[in-house]
């Protein structure tokens, strides 16, 4: 069984569906019994709906194939041409617009769903004719609501799309359950596995926004050798083998690894997936995050491409508000119980993903935008919720502490005219020698080991002054504070974490200029009492109120505060230098932007849904800081002994003033003065500083 023969009962219960609701799109199209201005809208929303039906038949039918790379490249462009930047100020895409035309209620309501029909594109592309049919039935039904003499009343149509997503909302959870946990869903991976990797039309396969990174990526690693691509291959399926060995989890019950990957790197996830299959691995690959109801505009995609435009996708990001009730969170949850209870042994053998990432794009500044939908408090108490519960039950059947991860990244031609440069001192920098940095890594741990809090100061512009107070050990001889991280699980190396405690845990954090999943934050700061955060502020927004709203949205996910969840200090100089040297330290990721000064994790600790989880040293010492007084609830109450998220917060070293080590006798030991190492063979690492 494949991926069209899974897809073929749905296929079959819409077939004559389909052919009805395609020629109603011809009759609206025509018709004039619509009233302006709905009736331009409802005219050009279904004659986009009815070539993507007609290229999904065209691709089903094998007919697509035929076409030129060229001809490939003008029709992927049409398709998003309309909320190109240029182009977005008269979309029906963009909510200022919407509503301009429509008016503030309706132009909320019908951008929302024209938002939703844009994103079956790529189902379009793996002939997915039920998505198609069944959004194409909801644009029909509220299209019959403006047919009428009067204009229908705002709660009807709501309540149209309210039920429209609690009967369907089904079958949404039901297939991102079986994408995780069967590999017979194998679009992406037939992609990876059968297409011919030099004939760059395979991009086009996938649907999304195919720009010059996904062609100049792809054609450069045309470009490498077998051998260059087989060692990156190795350095990304090694860190997942290790991050098993290390941990004490036993990789062989395992049998399903969940790739996420940027489309153009596919010749790399081919020799990825050859070398996981000698671990007795199949892949499988997430849904990507569409549509309103599975998250769009979270920023996550399981598989990535350069997106058409951000300021689309966060105008977007909480349409979900038009129909999110707690009865609607409820049936999802119960849903998304019953669809892994159907497939508990297949849960049980998912390993974790393994995740290449990339980075170079320019930041994405967003602006505040009136007329998109906003999560009322109500609401956003109910994310909250939803997060926290979806965890526990996906916990109860892919259990935390027998899962692992890896994740790597490499650069993008929008990084600049020194990509290939970059490419290869990130290739350098993602395999550097670990027993060095492992042996420096470890004299730091043993000064840490013997304090009761470490204070951080900031200089220059950076007013940082925060102490962090440190697990307190029962038998220095065979525990430690901190775990020293090298490239396994995340790569490149370069590490010391812990998780804090957080009583005593006070003062300021203060970054000058940061990105966070994506997100421009200028002046960010962040207040601590007791380990959690009392105040919050940055200058993104004229207002204050447009900043804590912000704040409160994307980075504390609508809690009301959160822990600081883990304290580290990164020691990959390497990569700092290799950021200044070519001015690219705004595009660097978390991943390794994390490793060039001291970080601070806002939301859980590294060791959550695995506190139970024994983790030792490589010197044999057991890490026992793995919880903290908020994750302590987690046998009694779990809903509030996790919060679904955990961002770093990077200080690069040049904004870094001290790292001090302050001993329980009040005698101090300094990890880091005047943004330099101190301690005793670790200098080596201030030749990049």
């Amino acid at each position: 069984m494949g991926y069209q023969d899974f897809w073929q009962p749905y296929r079959r219960e819409v077939e004559e569906r389909f052919l009805l609701m395609v020629e109603r799109l011809e009759q609206i199209e025509t018709e004039e019994t619509a009233a302006e201005p709905f009736r331009s809208y409802f005219r050009h929303t279904a004659s986009f709906l009815r070539d993507l039906c007609r290229l999904e038949e065209e691709i089903y039918a094998g007919a697509w194939e035929n076409k030129s790379q060229q001809d490939m490249s003008t029709e992927n462009q049409a398709l998003y041409k309309e909320i190109l930047p240029q182009h977005y100020a008269e979309s029906y895409g963009n909510p200022t617009y919407a509503v301009m035309q429509m008016g503030e209620i309706y132009g909320k309501l019908l951008g929302m769903l024209y938002a939703d029909i844009r994103s079956l594109i790529p189902y379009a592309f793996e002939g997915r004719n039920f998505e198609l049919t069944i959004f194409g039935e909801l644009l029909v039904e509220i299209y019959n609501c403006f047919e009428q003499e009067a204009q229908p009343e705002e709660e009807e149509i709501q309540q149209i799309i309210y039920w429209f997503f609690h009967d369907y909302g089904e079958i949404f959870t039901e297939v991102s359950v079986m994408a995780q946990t069967n590999p017979e869903l194998d679009f992406y991976v037939r992609i990876i596995m059968d297409c011919d990797l030099s004939d760059l039309r395979y991009l086009y396969h996938y649907g999304f926004y195919i720009s010059d990174n996904e062609i100049k990526v792809a054609e450069y690693l045309n470009q490498m050798s077998e051998e260059e691509i087989q060692a990156m291959a190795d350095t990304y399926t090694e860190g997942y083998r290790i991050g098993f060995e290390v941990t004490g989890k036993d990789l062989s019950k395992k049998k399903y690894v969940d790739l996420r990957y940027p489309v153009g790197f596919e010749r790399l996830m081919r020799a990825a997936i050859h070398n996981f299959r000698k671990m007795g691995l199949e892949p499988v690959i997430s849904r990507v995050n569409e549509i309103s109801f599975s998250g769009r505009g979270n920023g996550k995609r399981s598989v990535d491409s350069t997106q058409p435009n951000l300021q689309y996708e966060y105008d977007h990001r909480a349409d979900k508000a038009v129909y999110l009730d707690k009865a609607l969170v409820e049936r999802r949850l119960e849903v998304l119980k019953t669809a892994y209870e159907a497939r508990k042994k297949e849960a049980s053998l998912y390993a974790g993903p393994a995740v290449v990432e990339t980075f170079g794009k320019d930041g994405f500044e967003p602006k505040s935008c009136l007329s998109a939908y906003q999560f009322d408090e109500k609401q956003q108490k109910l994310n909250v919720y939803a997060a926290s519960q979806s965890m526990q039950i996906t916990n109860t059947y892919m259990k935390g502490e027998e899962r692992s991860f890896t994740i790597i990244a490499y650069p993008i031609p929008e990084i600049g005219p020194d990509f290939k440069e970059i490419f290869a001192k990130t290739i350098e920098i993602n395999t550097l020698d670990y027993k060095l940095y492992q042996d420096m890594q470890q004299k730091m741990i043993d000064v840490l080991d013997q304090g009761e809090f470490v204070h951080i100061t900031g200089k220059g512009k950076n007013t940082t002054d925060l102490m962090v107070a440190l697990y307190p050990l029962k038998d220095p001889s065979k525990e430690t504070i901190f775990e020293n991280c090298v490239a396994d699980v995340n790569i490149p190396v370069g590490e010391v974490f812990t998780s804090p405690v957080l009583k005593g845990t006070n003062g300021h954090l203060h970054v000058t200029q940061v990105y966070l999943n994506g997100l421009k934050y200028l002046d960010l700061e962040l207040d601590f009492v007791d380990g959690m955060i009392r105040r919050y502020s940055c200058k993104n927004f004229d207002t204050e109120q447009e900043n804590q709203a912000f704040l409160k949205e994307n980075l504390l996910k609508h809690h009301q505060t959160l822990p600081l969840g883990e304290f580290a200090i990164g020691t990959n100089t390497a990569a700092y230098k290799m950021g200044v040297d070519y001015q690219i330290q705004a595009k660097l990721p978390i991943l390794i932007a994390e490793k060039t000064g001291p970080h601070f994790a806002v939301g859980d600790t590294c060791y959550s849904w695995a506190e139970d989880t024994p983790v030792f040293n490589p010197d044999g010492k057991e890490i026992v800081a793995r919880e903290n007084e908020i994750s302590r609830l987690r046998s009694e109450e779990p809903q509030k002994a996790y919060f679904s998220c955990h961002t770093d917060i990077t200080i690069p070293y040049d904004e870094l003033d001290q790292i001090t080590v302050i001993r329980h006798d009040k005698s101090c030991a300094d990890i880091i003065q005047d943004g330099k190492f101190v301690v005793p063979g670790t200098e080596v690492l201030n030749q990049y500083l």
